[in-house]
């Protein structure tokens, strides 16, 4: 009986390892409410890996409670927060390598104005700000590999400019294939559509959840699709990969 029950909890191990997610989560811009709604519908379990494209900050309501739930998050499961062109500039102003109204232009007021009401806003900043230098620039797996804005077909991962990888749109460039073989998730361009960029070789997931799209999160292992408005509210008819 003893030989019986450990063989059958051993292929049960196998079967949950065996349905391990590896989910990608598009630009969220400060939109907290947002980004909940998809966790309570996603569930991350601790064999999950996710990956964050990046622009966490700017331009929604509430970019502290984004960063510190993604803090957080990385208790429940296998967190990739890739560094996205927004945090690049919040890092270089508070490092007095670029003036703060240029960072301000592009949503920085709303990031700074999210700290306000906090008890330890400073002591936010700097425990947010830490996380964030910690952040890559790419993350691959399987047959995929994930940057927040683009990518350099013919150079391999670890070469990428970071011009490429945290500032080029789409729109100025659409790459081929990567040498790798694999597909890209991105994020940065976004699609005012609120839809979902299906490509050979990339597939898009910026859906502009700030100015009135959707957040997405996309499960590479089975295509399935999930999406919720700047207000929390779920998408029932998200399509599928």
């Amino acid at each position: 009986m003893v030989g019986w029950l450990s063989s059958l909890l051993a292929h049960r191990h196998l079967a949950t390892a065996a349905v391990s997610r590896l989910i990608a989560v598009g630009d969220i811009h400060g939109c907290l409410a947002a980004l909940d709604a998809l966790l309570d519908v996603v569930e991350p379990r601790p064999e999950d890996t996710l990956v964050m494209l990046g622009d966490y900050i700017d331009r929604g309501p509430d970019s502290c409670g984004v960063l510190e739930r993604l803090i957080e998050l990385a208790d429940r499961c296998t967190l990739v927060p890739l560094l996205g062109n927004h945090e690049e500039m919040m890092l270089a102003t508070l490092d007095n390598a670029a003036p703060v109204g240029w960072w301000r232009t592009h949503g920085g007021g709303e990031t700074l104005r999210s700290y306000d009401d906090r008890s330890d806003s400073r002591g936010l900043l700097e425990r947010h700000t830490a996380w964030l230098r910690d952040c890559p620039a790419w993350h691959e797996a399987d047959d995929w590999f994930f940057t927040h804005a683009n990518y350099v077909a013919d150079e391999p991962l670890a070469s990428q400019p970071a011009e490429a990888l945290r500032w080029e749109s789409l729109a100025m460039h659409f790459p081929s294939r990567h040498l790798s073989g694999k597909r890209a998730v991105v994020g940065h361009t976004a699609q005012r559509s609120g839809e979902v960029l299906w490509a050979d070789q990339l597939v898009c997931i910026d859906t502009h959840c700030y100015g009135g799209g959707w957040l997405t999160a996309l499960d590479t292992t089975s295509g399935q699709i999930w999406q919720s408005s700047r207000s929390g509210r779920l998408r029932a008819d998200a399509p599928a990969g």
